[in-house]
């Protein structure tokens, strides 16, 4: 994206996807799991980072989990800056579903799977697993502190389709409980600004810089 001039009071997020797993592939629910990077997955990350190595940027951040440290690292590197981890920006914890594919989910957990596929959200899932609405919360405080603490600046944040999900409503102000009409694909870049209290896209799922990406994710 070209870049214009930011003013005082504006923040810059270009946000991405973590590159792809083997458990997107198999289309399986990672969750707080720790799944690293496939050779996709890595590849994406280098495209990823040649696209954004004359953009400048006054910090990385990424979640605390290895699939998005592996993309941020690799993004980050070109610019000479380390990678802050924010566990705020982890995927939602999909309690018992985490390990189950989609496919599964529904069939051992068809009661609670519905509730999911509908957005309801106040559903928890069984074991130990967040609300949509306690998702939300979390991402959109880590969100406005990163914004907050770079006013003026340009920033760059690696996290989840999940997180990424959150992100979109927010800024384009859609209600939660919506059906899911914009594209999340690994490792695509994604643009908002946060200004006086107030957030707006600038630019969704860019693809340009890859040859393959995928969106797995339920909902769309």
């Amino acid at each position: 994206m070209k870049s214009t001039p930011l003013t005082a009071a504006t923040c810059r997020i270009c946000l991405v996807r973590h590159g792809e797993t083997a458990w997107n592939v198999e289309r399986r629910l990672q969750g707080h799991l720790d799944i690293p990077l496939n050779t996709v997955g890595q590849r994406q990350a280098e495209a990823a980072a040649a696209n954004l190595e004359r953009t400048p940027f006054a910090a990385f951040y990424s979640s605390d989990l290895t699939r998005t440290r592996e993309t941020a690292a690799t993004v980050a590197r070109p610019h000479g800056l380390a990678v802050r981890p924010e566990p705020r920006l982890r995927e939602r914890h999909y309690g018992a579903f985490q390990g189950l594919t989609y496919a599964e989910a529904a069939r051992l957990h068809p009661d609670t799977y519905r509730l999911f596929v509908a957005r309801d959200t106040e559903f928890s899932f069984p074991g130990g697993g967040e609300s949509l609405n306690t998702f939300a919360a979390r991402v959109r405080a880590a969100l406005e502190d990163i914004a907050a603490r770079h006013r003026g600046e340009q920033v760059l944040v690696v996290t989840h389709g999940g997180v990424l999900d959150v992100v979109h409503r927010i800024a384009s102000s859609t209600d939660l409980r919506a059906p899911r009409d914009f594209a999340l694909p690994n490792a695509a870049l994604n643009w908002i600004e946060h200004t006086a209290g107030a957030w707006r896209m600038l630019r969704w799922a860019d693809q340009t810089h890859l040859g393959e990406a995928r969106d797995e994710l339920p909902n769309a």
